[in-house]
């Protein structure tokens, strides 16, 4: 008879998630890691890394979900291709259900469903993801020393990093669709002081092309005018959306959304329920800081399963 009951159950196989399943299976818990497509997450979109430690020469996104995968692995990660759909987590044993209406329960579960961008949905921005086009400037800005780049949005995230960009860039132009950007005065009044930044108003991103890699983009005021422009990366950062339509949002007190509020030792509102990565409430999404969540994640959900009367 196939098994359906675990202890611990690990959504999700980002960083966090790996990071998660390696210590559930080396800690010989009776786990589970359920994934519902390849392993690595947003990790297997970026080219490359170059930040995490202990590979000083960087290594290929996919390279990294690999190796942090097979790794888990040698400690006898358990896992599960599967689409959960829904959940119920109102008692424990905590229920869910696959797509395939297939009915799973655990007294522990860490949440790591992880995010995406918002994407701007114009011709050439799937195809250059990870050849210029870009939705992490903290990560990426690095291979843009001396270059001309796009950021397009005007939140915080947007204007922050654009004026991170200029520690590489030679040049960071930043297009918005209005004519005041959204971000904090303290955070505009830095950039706008900023004599590597130039403005382009009232304007948005029509389509992205190059050959290799982005090498022009094409872009439309708001009278209809269209322009373009020769730049070497596009930096999309309006946002991004929690993979959070299978969750129980209201019971987990969820916010901006859907992302998940815990403590700093990642427990959720709902006892034994824990989230990790990028799908918790946080200002800093990193796969070093996603990896460390998932560990962090396991240990509370060991004390959780030690201590509680289930």
């Amino acid at each position: 008879m196939k098994k359906t009951h675990f202890e611990l159950i690990i959504l999700g196989s980002g960083p966090a998630g790996l990071t998660a399943g390696l210590y559930a299976a080396r800690a010989r818990l009776d786990h589970l890691l359920i994934e519902k497509g390849a392993a690595g997450g947003q990790v297997l979109l970026t080219d490359w890394v170059d930040n995490y430690p202990g590979f000083p020469d960087g290594l290929s996104g996919f390279e990294l979900a690999e190796k942090m995968e097979a790794h888990a692995r040698r400690f006898g990660l358990n896992t599960l291709t599967a689409n959960v759909v829904s959940m119920d987590l109102s008692q424990t044993p905590k229920r869910l259900t696959t797509e395939d209406g297939e009915q799973l329960s655990c007294n522990a579960l860490i949440i790591c469903t992880g995010a995406r961008p918002q994407l701007l949905g114009i011709p050439g921005e799937v195809e250059f993801t990870g050849r210029g086009v870009s939705y992490c400037a903290t990560c990426d800005a690095p291979f843009y020393r001396n270059m001309h780049v796009a950021v397009v949005g005007g939140g915080n995230t947007a204007v922050q990093e654009a004026s991170h960009l200029t520690k590489f860039a030679s040049r960071v132009t930043l297009i918005h669709r209005r004519d005041a950007l959204r971000a904090t005065k303290i955070v505009q009044e830095r950039a706008f002081a900023n004599d590597k930044i130039d403005f382009i108003w009232n304007s948005h991103i029509t389509a992205i092309e190059g050959e290799k890699g982005v090498e022009r983009i094409h872009i439309k005021d708001n009278s209809g005018k269209e322009t373009s422009l020769a730049v070497d990366g596009v930096f999309i950062l309006i946002g991004v959306i929690p993979n959070s339509e299978m969750l129980p949002l209201q019971l987990l007190k969820a916010e901006h959304g859907g992302f998940i509020p815990t403590d700093n030792e990642t427990r959720t509102a709902i006892a034994g329920v824990m989230a990790a990565g990028d799908i918790r409430s946080k200002e800093v999404r990193q796969i070093v800081n996603a990896a460390g969540e998932g560990a962090t994640a396991v240990l509370a959900a060991e004390h959780y399963l030690n201590n509680s009367t289930l």
